[in-house]
């Protein structure tokens, strides 16, 4: 699903199951020690995928362990992002020298927001333009569309500027063709001016969002 929404330039990896035998690496184990059996899987099903991607890069096994604020920490020259919902795991990861400053990826179940989530996470413009594509095609959630691409933005944020992005400071205008544009608030060089542009899609009841900046646009 999320690798027909990046550059040939990121590698990616996903599955709908949790794989049986998925190993935890050095430190990865320590932090889910007390956790549920189901984050235990998830956790490893998700780092399971990242492996798999760092692989068709030539990256040997290693662990990916959170960092600041959660953001995994991805080996020296390389950027990446994980993601994970009922039904999905996936990762995507790409190399700095192949003119990737970033990348993000987002799944969630393509299922309506609970009550009172939107008029927390989204800036009243956007409530317009989702209830006038609501009217346009009612078939897809686009509150949690809108959701999902505020996640995805974060994800490409935090590890270039390592600062804190609000829901209600990424104004984001989706496109039908399926792409998605975010205007930002000013940052350090490293963010676009023109803010990130990404994509999206909606099949077999999941929803993905992606987007990479590319080190030419900094």
């Amino acid at each position: 699903m999320i690798e027909r929404l990046l550059p040939a330039a990121v590698a990616v990896a996903e599955t709908r199951d949790d794989p049986p035998h998925a190993p935890l690496l050095d430190g990865e184990s320590e932090i889910v020690s007390r956790a549920v059996e189901e984050r235990r899987r998830e956790f490893a099903a998700v780092r399971w995928c990242a492996r798999r991607a760092l692989a068709d890069l030539g990256v040997g096994p290693v662990p990916i362990l959170p960092g600041e604020r959660g953001a995994p920490v991805w080996p020296e020259g390389l950027v990446g992002s994980m993601t994970h919902c009922d039904g999905y795991r996936g990762a995507a990861v790409a190399r700095v020298s192949d003119g990737v400053l970033a990348v993000a990826v987002d799944a969630e179940p393509h299922l309506p927001l609970p009550d009172g989530v939107l008029g927390v996470m989204a800036l009243p413009a956007e409530r317009l333009r989702i209830a006038d594509m609501g009217r346009f095609d009612p078939e897809v959630h686009w509150d949690r569309l809108l959701f999902s691409m505020k996640e995805c933005v974060y994800k490409a944020w935090f590890p270039l500027t390592r600062t804190w992005l609000g829901f209600e400071q990424a104004d984001i205008t989706i496109e039908h063709g399926g792409t998605f544009s975010a205007r930002l608030p000013a940052a350090d060089p490293a963010v676009p001016a023109d803010g990130f542009t990404g994509r999206w899609l909606v099949e077999e009841g999941l929803i993905g969002t992606a987007l990479a900046v590319p080190a030419a646009r900094s």
